[in-house]
């Protein structure tokens, strides 16, 4: 099945008004099941505003866009995805589990079935013992960690991010890629990262999505096939090999751009 379908799409905003602005245009991307592809491009590029067009968080002004075979506006009241921001986005007077809680809650969930799954997301992400706590007790990490909790706790089949690891010290970042990896193998979920960093995209991709300043449009693509996503990987001829590919689609080197 296919996970997210995007066809000739572009926005527009403040359409024929002196500060209109094209953030995207003519994008044509499809992502299949289980695929992790990440969206890279230099600021202002339209990559967050792609992802909000996925979420139906902002309609398209022209072009379809499908998640799950459906249009983005019918995914999201069927909560076909979840998303996380770089911001965690908590709430301070909920616990960690009434954080977790709170997708199901609003999905009419019985508290049973919420508690339930709450337990089980925060396992998944390492943080059992935190359930009882608040927001304000936690590190960073562990509020993106909550966060990644919440957006899979109706077990979306996708997963939209962000920059959620942005905000993060290096070796924070690395310890919560090699988690979302994980996470994402387990329960086979299909993910849509944006990032800045190439190596991030790089590490965590089946694919990086090129994307050229704005008017935001697909330069290039670029596969990832490294030999498994662990320290190791980061030390491999393919991982500065695609690396380099991708600088060299950022910056429009032809050579780069064929590829796509």
């Amino acid at each position: 099945m296919t996970a997210v379908a995007l066809t000739n799409v572009s926005k527009v905003f403040n359409p024929g008004r002196p500060d209109e602005v094209v953030a995207l245009s003519g994008i044509d991307l499809t992502i299949g099941h289980g695929q992790f592809v990440s969206l890279i491009g230099p600021s202002g590029c339209g990559k967050s505003t792609l992802l909000r067009l996925i979420a139906d968080l902002i309609p398209a002004t022209a072009g379809t866009v499908e998640v799950a075979g459906k249009p983005a506006s019918r995914a999201r009241l069927d909560q076909e995805y979840g998303i996380a921001f770089q911001q965690a986005g908590l709430f301070e007077w909920r616990t960690v589990q009434r954080n977790v809680e709170l997708p199901l809650e609003l999905r009419g969930a019985s508290r049973a079935e919420r508690r339930a799954r709450a337990a089980e997301m925060l396992a998944l992400v390492g943080l059992a013992d935190f359930a009882g706590h608040y927001p304000a007790q936690l590190s960073g990490g562990m509020q993106q960690r909550v966060a990644i909790a919440r957006a899979l706790a109706v077990h979306p089949p996708l997963l939209l991010m962000d920059e959620p690891f942005g905000a993060l010290d290096e070796m924070t970042r690395e310890r919560l890629q090699a988690e979302l990896l994980a996470i994402c193998a387990k329960t086979g979920t299909s993910t849509v990262f944006v990032t800045h960093s190439i190596s991030e995209a790089v590490f965590l991709s089946n694919r990086v999505v090129v994307m050229s300043p704005r008017p935001g449009r697909i330069t290039a693509t670029v596969d990832v096939d490294l030999p498994a996503r662990d320290d190791a990987a980061r030390q491999s001829p393919a991982y500065f090999d695609a690396i380099t590919e991708v600088r060299r689609a950022l910056r429009g080197d032809a050579a780069a751009a064929a590829t796509s």
